[in-house]
């Protein structure tokens, strides 16, 4: 009975498309302005070496363990949590009610991007909707604060969204990766080695890759630890129902094992990538790296207007690959809670309605989206929530600073301490579970302890408590 309701709402036809569709989920937003930033402001290498200890012993070890926990339960979060244990089954909802909040704020960025994508592409052909020069911070503010205009982009960038996802997992979802994710790979290479080629580039990558330990002293390391943690939840969509309902969805034959490996490595070429796309840029254009939405759409922009003629095509080609990050991971986050509300459908003897459920919870989230968008990154005349400077932020602190990494703690406790064994049989259904030792090891001891000091560090972080 839990295969055919597995199979009511799609599975993935290759072990290919499973790999794009959860690699495409890791790989989005986070990993092209997030990870250049937080890397550099943490030290460079030394961050690095944070966040490759914790893609090691947290992220394989936490992405095996929803694999596996979808792929036995053949239901989404809710449903596989229930089946894991009925007392733990809030954490499924926890999972899925994560991308409610990343939605919020992921459409409106991905708005964003389809706008200066736009944008570049008139630039090419000399048209008057293009950027055409103009100083990159102005033009930005501009669009930002415009209200329609930035509502219209977000709204179109919700629809494709939708559109997708209602294709299902094979026609929808695994078809748009197994092209989006590969065409990815090639414009980011395209563009790391015209950013790495640019004079005066090289200071850009010893901002990058030069070991900084200063940043380590004292209490800082902690400081550190919460910013490449936060980056390892948010980059590989742990905790946020995507894994869990991906792995539901694989068939019985594909190696567990290798795949939890395969998704950590691949986001973590793919981050790497973006700091050798992006950084060096900015540093041969005399510029600083800035957080977040600035860096993407103000810095970078600014680089490319400095590029002459051969700018536009560059900035098409960066903001194409973006949209194409965005879209594979916002349409993970729509299908983890889609797949759950299917769920439910089912086990009341329903026929499920993929594209009644799709609109149904885009509608919740564009609710939010509006906020944001409205909000303007702060600048916007809505008051500020929970002292925080935008409604941005206050999304994402729900989301990425709590909710995550609060319920990946709560899966190592289960998985670690409470049913050790739970996940076994089903990663050697197609494996010999060779790390089953690495694993057990680390979901007991060696990820709650992050975890900790990740969440620690977080709100620390959002709220500056000064505490270290």
């Amino acid at each position: 009975m839990d295969k055919q309701k597995s199979n009511d709402k799609g599975q993935f036809k290759s072990n290919f498309g499973f790999l794009m569709a959860a690699v495409g989920s890791a790989v989005g937003l986070g990993n092209l302005w997030g990870f250049p930033y937080k890397m550099g402001n943490g030290g460079g290498f030394a961050f690095l070496i944070l966040y490759l200890l914790m893609a090691i012993f947290i992220g394989y070890p936490c992405m095996l363990g929803e694999f596996s926990i979808g792929r036995k339960g053949q239901k989404a979060a809710i449903g596989s949590y229930e089946k894991l244990d009925k007392r733990f089954t809030f954490n499924g909802w926890i999972a899925t009610i994560v991308p409610f909040f990343l939605l919020t704020f992921y459409c409106v960025l991905g708005g964003y991007v389809l706008k200066y994508l736009l944008a570049n592409i008139g630039d090419i052909f000399g048209a008057g909707w293009g950027v055409n020069g103009a100083d990159s911070g102005t033009y930005f503010g501009a669009f930002v604060g415009s209200g329609a205009p930035a509502l219209i982009f977000t709204a179109i960038y919700i629809i494709v969204t939708v559109l997708i996802v209602m294709g299902g997992v094979s026609g929808g979802i695994e078809k748009f990766c197994t092209i989006a994710m590969p065409g990815l790979a090639i414009l980011l290479i395209i563009t790391v080695i015209r950013s790495c080629t640019l004079p005066g580039a090289a200071e850009g990558l010893e901002f990058i890759f030069k070991p900084n330990f200063e940043v380590f002293k004292g209490t800082g390391w902690i400081t550190v630890l919460a910013s490449a943690g936060g980056q390892i939840f948010f980059s590989l969509s742990l905790a946020s129902a995507c894994m869990i309902v991906y792995g539901s969805y694989l068939d019985k034959k594909e190696n567990l094992e290798k795949n939890a490996i395969l998704v950590p490595i691949m986001d973590t070429t793919v981050a790497l990538l973006a700091a050798l796309a992006t950084i060096p840029a900015t540093f041969a254009a005399g510029m600083e790296p800035a957080a977040g939405p600035g860096m993407l759409f103000v810095t970078l922009q600014t680089v490319f207007n400095s590029m002459g003629s051969a700018g536009p095509i560059f900035g098409t080609i960066f903001y194409l690959l973006v949209l194409f990050a965005a879209l594979t991971s916002s349409i993970g986050m729509l299908e983890g809670a889609v797949s759950a509300f299917m769920d439910r459908a089912i086990d009341k003897g329903k026929k499920p309605s993929r594209a009644k459920i799709s609109w149904s919870i885009i509608a919740i989230t564009t609710i939010g989206s509006i906020i944001v968008a409205i909000d303007a990154l702060g600048a916007g005349p809505l008051p500020k929530p929970f002292g925080l400077g935008t409604w941005l932020d206050a999304f994402d602190l729900f989301a990425e600073g709590f909710m995550m990494p609060g319920g990946c703690l709560i899966m190592t406790i289960i998985l670690g301490w409470i049913h050790p064994n739970y996940i076994d049989d089903e990663v050697r259904h197609s494996s010999g579970y060779k790390s089953k030792a690495f694993v057990n090891f680390c979901l007991k001891w060696i990820a709650p302890i992050f975890l900790v000091f990740i969440l620690v560090g977080q709100m620390n972080s959002f709220f500056a408590f000064g505490w270290f």
